[in-house]
């Protein structure tokens, strides 16, 4: 075959080499086609599936681990969730719109293959400064995209986070994640059984959208936009709405045996993989399968990654009763093949075999890779650089103001107000509000919080504690709303694997992630990697997103972080000291990106946590707070965001932008009023956590500081401008 041909479907010598060997001869052009996809990065996991071992799946709530559409736990009283996040990046930095929506749809069908009814959504974006047009292009282009198809297909986004560093310039990160809620009964799986059973198209008809789509990300973003336009797929949510309603419609007919939605890939991936789970083979015939254009040809056929369609395993004689179903709905359905006993992919056209590929060597056979692996240069470089910690008593105003006012930190409203954040009434904690969303289940007592966080800069700097610090995050997160973490979905994002340096920071925080969440007993139970992240001048940081979720069990013990009353003590607990680097006051009031990264003590982390959960469990703390992104004044001032007619007068020993602003590791502020005061301390003491009451909450909407006989006082409505309408502000 023509070596040109072989390098453009992205195969390596030893890649073509074992392809020949597993069919017993050269591959035609369809073959060749159906292995691009398959054994792209994307979809084959051939550089990072050796390192992925070492994360931790089992765990008491797990039902479904990898190797599914997604991660499924047991809630209580029967009930299952299942998540999983997905990465749309390189789509989304050639078509925003088009690119972010595809990935919501993409991941709403990944949950619904399990079964069960999505139920609600978050995200996870990065991109350039918000000072570049470009960026801002992009930015409105993705949040765009993300609302549209979400509030169509009316899953509510009631979670996220969004970051702005000049590495996500050209390639910005769109990380979606779902959740979706059934019964134990209602669980199905990516499977095709029985020869003879049959394989049921339905959804929309197959167009030439998205051809190469899993290819085209799994490699980096060069030359010209234009022609990366073709792998960009396009998205009807309207169409995706209907398609949900029909499946969960024949979720509950004992004839189905599997379902998997067509992603990546497309026909050329999804029948493999459904026969792979199943040991059993596939015969599709190309004629039969809808198309929007009679010219299409095979090729572009089984490599369309069109929207919205689904692969249905059903029992034989079964079929016009499901077809009924998706006629009445509007939607196309057509028996396109069948199992077979011999385990081959195999397609047709009338007599005429198109392809035969093996099964297993086509879903597992593709070689893996053996990367080289070095620490960077710049890590010590930069963990040493000299700090001058500088703050003026006529700085420490308008200092924090500037804090306030970085969109790293500031208030995200620009974002989430575009979000139907509240479709379904299920919605307890809406975004801007607590540190996790928490959702109810009618019905029950009990209900479940969600939330996604990672910080690609503390990676950079020390990919180990970056990788343990996005988990701990987390799972502080679902700690303050009074969650009890249950499992984690994970979003790896970095460059090219084939650089060293790359590859080794990939290791590296894929061990941080493990060991915390070894420590914190929270499983991995689905995720995606996403590599190829650069372009010819920029790489990304190394960028892991952690998606969790928990049980709030009673539902009456969520917590959210506003002070309630006048008269509440504001207390700092955990760590009183630590390391500052990679903060976003060193970037934003030094220019500084660099520093030593707090390092997470994984034994005082989770005691911690513990302790904050039995507090919140028993009523002793009327609210509670993490302390991340602009350090401990705006963990403070984020109590006092969503609260009326409240202010607070604080009291510190020292002027200390470190104690300020720093944003080290494990730390909450808590709050509680002067009759739970002793049984709160006395809690503290006995379980050997650090704490130092900070001051009181009162009526005035001042924010006072006092410190060495000096007052510093922020009116507090005018710090709520700054920080609900800086992102605004710069968005024009």
């Amino acid at each position: 075959m023509d070596k040109e041909l072989i390098k453009r479907h992205g195969f390596t010598d030893e890649e073509y080499k074992r392809i020949v060997e597993i069919l017993g001869r050269e591959p035609n052009l369809l073959e060749l086609g159906i292995f691009s996809t398959q054994w792209s990065e994307h979809c084959s996991y051939k550089s990072s599936k050796s390192v992925l071992k070492k994360l931790p799946t089992q765990g008491k709530s797990v039902l479904q681990g990898p190797g599914e559409n997604a991660g499924v736990v047991e809630l209580k009283n029967g009930y299952i969730l299942a998540f999983k996040v997905e990465s749309h990046n390189h789509p989304s930095a050639v078509e925003p719109f088009h690119g972010a929506a595809t990935g919501v749809g993409g991941i709403v069908r990944d949950i619904l293959s399990m079964g069960v009814r999505p139920v609600a959504l978050m995200d996870s974006l990065r991109f350039g400064e918000l000072t570049d047009s470009h960026v801002k292009h992009l930015f409105e282009g993705v949040v765009s995209g993300i609302s549209f198809y979400g509030n169509c297909i009316g899953v509510p986004c009631v979670a996220g986070e969004v970051y702005f560093d000049e590495p996500y310039k050209e390639n910005c990160l769109v990380n979606a994640c779902c959740v979706g809620i059934g019964r134990r009964k209602d669980l199905k799986k990516g499977i095709a059984e029985g020869p003879g059973n049959l394989l049921l198209l339905v959804g929309s008809r197959t167009g030439r959208e998205g051809i190469h789509g899993a290819t085209f990300a799994s490699d980096t973003l060069e030359g010209s936009k234009e022609e990366k336009r073709p792998s960009v797929q396009i998205g009807d949510p309207f169409y995706e709405k209907l398609l949900i309603e029909a499946i969960l419609e024949v979720r509950d007919f004992k004839e189905l045996i599997g379902m998997q939605d067509l992603g990546a890939g497309g026909l050329s991936t999804t029948p493999g993989e459904m026969a792979e789970r199943g040991d059993v083979g596939i015969e599709i015939e190309i004629d039969k399968i809808p198309v929007k254009s009679k010219e299409m040809t095979p090729y572009e056929i089984m490599l369309s990654e069109t929207q919205e369609r689904f692969l249905l395993c059903v029992k034989k004689g079964s079929e016009k009763k499901f077809i009924e179903v998706f006629k009445k709905w509007g939607l196309e359905a057509e028996v396109i093949g069948r199992v077979i006993s011999e385990k081959v992919f195999r397609i047709v056209k009338g007599e005429e075999i198109l392809a035969e590929i093996p099964v297993k060597g086509l879903v597992g056979g593709v070689p893996l890779r053996r990367m080289e692996s070095r620490p960077p240069e710049y890590i010590e470089r930069l963990k040493s650089i000299e700090i001058k910690f500088s703050v003026s008593e006529s700085d420490i105003i308008s200092d924090f103001k500037k804090i306030l006012s970085s969109p790293n930190v500031a208030s995200k409203k620009w974002v989430y107000q575009q979000y139907d954040h509240t479709v379904r009434g299920d919605t307890v904690l809406v975004p801007g509000v607590g540190d996790a969303a928490v959702l109810r289940i009618k019905g029950e007592s009990f209900g479940y919080a969600i939330t996604i966080d990672g910080n690609g800069r503390f990676c950079y700097l020390d990919p180990f504690e970056g990788g343990k610090i996005a988990v701990a995050e987390a799972a502080r997160n679902l700690v303050s709303v009074g969650a009890e973490p249950l499992a984690v979905t994970d979003g790896l994002n970095f460059g090219n694997p084939e650089v060293p340096e790359v590859f080794w920071t990939f290791e590296k925080v894929v061990e941080g992630i493990a060991e915390c969440a070894k420590h914190l007993q929270i499983p991995i139970i689905s995720g995606n990697v996403s590599f190829y992240n650069e372009s010819e001048s920029l790489r990304i940081y190394p960028t892991p997103v952690v998606g969790m979720i928990g049980i709030v069990d009673p539902l009456e013990n969520v917590l959210d972080p506003s002070l309630k009353q006048a008269g509440n003590f504001v207390t700092l607990i955990g760590k009183l000291s630590g390391k500052v680097g990679g903060s976003e006051y060193l970037k934003v009031l030094h220019g500084l990106i660099g520093g030593e990264v707090d390092p997470v003590d994984l034994d005082f982390e989770t005691a911690l946590q513990r302790v904050v959960s039995a507090l919140i469990k028993q009523k002793l703390i009327r609210s509670a707070h993490d302390v991340s992104e602009g350090g401990l004044l705006t963990a403070i001032f984020e109590k006092l965001v969503n609260t009326e007619g409240m202010g607070i007068i604080m009291d510190v020993d020292s002027l200390s932008e470190e104690f300020l602003f720093g944003e080290w590791q494990s730390r909450f502020v808590i709050s509680y009023t002067s009759w739970e005061r002793s049984k709160v301390l006395e809690f503290l003491r006995g379980n050997s956590i650090p704490y130092a009451e900070l001051g009181l909450s009162n009526e005035e909407r001042k924010f006072i500081l006092n410190c060495a006989k000096k007052t510093f006082v922020w009116d507090i409505d005018e710090l709520k401008k700054i920080y609900l309408g800086a992102i605004a502000s710069l968005m024009g």
